[in-house]
């Protein structure tokens, strides 16, 4: 699971400005903010070798344009009462493509949904669930997403492990 600052409510992020250029500075402070964003300004700032003030308007500079989205704590689902997670696989009736774009913050909006994902291919979206139990995913599969009209099939597979992947810079 992840927290985000701020309000309850989930922001919509901010897209990518594509005037963006990233320098060697730029993408070593994304490497070191990657694998610990409770980085200090000033030990960032030292690390990549320029001053905390320069390290600092560098940094609201990747918010700014969207390189940087947010700072997260991730938490264990099972600590919060949710140890059974899946994936969940959604595809749309035909009818209602038509208003594709509101889906990912519905499905977003619903109780131990983690992630959506909008995709390309056979599936229209992939949900990452916290649940509480089997049943209870049953539920949340049954009730949230076959019992709704615009939904024709969902396919639910179960996570063992989640092993996370490198970071990107």
């Amino acid at each position: 699971m992840t927290a985000t600052r701020g309000s309850a409510a989930k922001p919509v992020r901010q897209r990518l400005r594509p005037d963006v250029t990233l320098d060697a500075v730029d993408h070593e402070i994304l490497r070191i903010l990657a694998a610990d964003a409770r980085t200090p300004n000033n030990v960032l700032a030292a690390q990549v070798g320029v001053a905390p003030s320069t390290c600092l308007m560098r940094v609201r500079r990747l918010q700014d344009t969207g390189v940087i989205r947010g700072f997260h704590a991730e938490l264990a689902p099972e600590a919060l009462g949710r140890p059974l997670q899946a994936i969940v696989f959604v595809r749309l009736q035909t009818h209602a493509r038509a208003s594709i774009g509101s889906f990912a913050q519905r499905f977003a909006a619903l109780p131990g949904v983690l992630n959506v994902f909008f995709l390309a291919g056979v599936n229209d979206f992939q949900i990452h669930v916290a649940a509480r139990s089997p049943d209870d995913l049953r539920d949340f599969v049954v009730k949230n997403l076959s019992a709704s009209r615009d939904v024709a099939t969902t396919e639910t597979n179960l996570i063992f492990e989640h092993v996370p992947g490198t970071v990107l810079t």
